[in-house]
């Protein structure tokens, strides 16, 4: 009888689990090994003072990638994890008193379209068709199919250019909505994959048409109980996670990757390597001594990586049932302040947030009486902008809890229980995020698909990626597709060996 086939995956994000699941799935017994103490990556969870904060995403939408994964061993997403589908999906407000809730209601949101300005009624169920042609070619069709040389991106050439891929989100939108604060609620979403609405290719409206077809989506007991529900899939499968268990380096052998090598320096064989790790943490430190990739190395640091985020998680006394699961404070501007986060050298004087407040849906992630919170605020990463954290990051989150107090949460620093902050300094110590980048490469064209970092590496056999920084990027849907690209050339590659 053969040997059984072996696969390891470094890190227990959204992508490592999803692609572990399939692959033990498919009959390759998988590792995970995980640094920190439990899975989820970006997806960690922190617990204070009984409050369940957590801290990474929050926005769960197209339920049926995870719906696939529980699939594969013959169970159902929904007997393990309750989803629970928001409305409105986010509420929007503007310094002047503005206020939009971007609901999955078409009827509502032209009426409140048209009392903003009837014109552009018209011009958003234009918008809207748009954005389904975009989703039907660049999610329906692309989103878990790799890209692994040119000509699978010449052949997508046409249509991409047909949809005026080449175009911004924020040029697209302009182009059907004219009123300035509806541009901005209709732009925004690409921040949540890391991109700038004015420089993000417009294949990113997809993500408007993914959230009105599936709504937007809270996992009761917070997103660490579907990493959970998740990690005990794949160990019920015959999976093994191992935390804090940080992998030093990938080993490799005569051009391919043989295993890994863990901190005290002993070597873990296994048939193939897939990387849930950060793709510069993974080229330039997993992979140091491994010379042929010396140019994959110098061409992914030349690349735009997506900014940094610093985020404030707080509990509060109090309950605030008024408020949105989703809130978005945009700042006085908007173009101006994009433009100093993706590529300023400073840290800007204002800011926008969003501002989760998952125990209005979930009043257990909070004590009784009591509220848990976190608002983030897009920065520069340390590539731009080299702030040291340590000494503002204090004052940062001061200006910033004034902020909500001032327009949300009245009395909110009197009643503070417990705060914590993570800043982009810490996204590069605790997560190996280059440059403290929240999202890895930005979604521009020119980094999308097959200019992305490839699902399998061309010069190491064996190697494989998963997660923000391959195709097709990040956000849950899309580390989770990644999974679903990377795992079927994995179990291709080894069932032909």
């Amino acid at each position: 009888m053969s040997a059984p086939r072996t696969a390891v995956v470094i890190g227990a994000g959204f992508g490592g689990l999803a692609a572990a699941i399939r692959l033990q799935a498919a009959g390759i017994q998988t590792v995970i090994m995980e640094k920190r103490d439990r899975p989820g990556g970006r997806a960690y969870v922190f617990e204070d003072a009984g409050f369940t904060f957590d801290a990474g995403p929050t926005v769960i939408t197209a339920p049926h990638c995870l719906e696939e994964l529980f699939a594969l061993a013959n169970k159902n997403l929904h007997d393990h994890i309750q989803l629970v589908p928001l409305e409105p999906m986010y509420r929007l407000r503007w310094p002047d008193g503005y206020q939009l809730d971007y609901t999955a209601d078409l009827d509502a949101m032209c009426r409140q379209i048209e009392a903003k300005n009837p014109a552009d009624v018209d011009g958003y169920r234009k918008f809207l068709k748009y954005a389904d042609a975009v989703f039907e070619a660049g999610y329906v069709k692309l989103a878990d199919r790799p890209f692994l040389d040119l000509w699978s991106m010449v052949r997508v050439a046409p249509q991409l250019i047909g949809l005026e891929s080449y175009r911004s989100v924020y040029a697209m939108v302009s182009r059907y909505i004219k009123d300035p604060q509806l541009r901005q609620a209709f732009s925004y979403h690409t921040l949540l994959v890391g991109g700038n609405p004015f420089s993000a290719s417009s294949i990113y409206a997809l993500i408007h048409a993914l959230e009105r077809r599936w709504g937007v989506h809270y996992a009761v007991g917070g997103t660490g109980a579907l990493v959970a529900a998740l990690a005990e899939l794949f160990t019920s499968m015959g999976g093994d996670i191992r935390l804090n268990a940080p992998v030093d380096s990938i080993a490799t052998r005569d051009g391919r990757a043989t295993g890994v090598r863990d901190a005290t320096g002993a070597e873990h064989a296994f048939d193939a390597v897939v990387s849930n790790a950060d793709v510069m943490h993974t080229y330039r430190t997993l992979l140091r001594d491994e010379p042929r990739l010396d140019r994959t190395r110098a061409s992914l640091a030349k690349k735009h990586h997506s900014m940094s985020l610093f985020l404030i998680y707080f509990g509060v006394r109090g309950e605030y049932p008024q408020m949105a699961h989703h809130t978005v404070l945009f700042g006085p501007r908007y173009r101006e302040l994009l433009a100093e986060i993706f590529g300023g050298n400073r840290l800007p004087d204002d800011f926008s947030l969003y501002i989760h407040a998952p125990s209005v849906t979930d009043p257990g992630v909070a004590p009784p009486g009591c509220s848990a919170f976190y608002a983030l605020a897009p920065v520069p990463h340390l590539g731009h902008a080299d702030i040291d954290w340590a000494a503002d990051g204090p004052g940062f989150r001061d200006r910033i809890l004034a902020h909500i107090e001032r327009e949300l949460i009245p009395d909110l620093r009197e009643n503070i229980v417990t705060c914590r902050m993570f800043t982009p300094a810490d996204f590069a110590s605790e997560l190996n995020a280059w440059h403290g980048s929240a999202f890895s490469l930005e979604p521009l064209l020119t980094q999308s698909a097959w200019f992305r970092t490839h699902n399998r590496d061309r010069r190491v056999g064996g190697l494989y990626f998963v997660g923000a920084g391959t195709h097709p990027g990040a956000g849950v849907p899309g580390v989770i597709n990644s999974a679903k690209a990377t795992a079927g050339l994995v179990i291709a590659d080894l069932d032909n060996r």
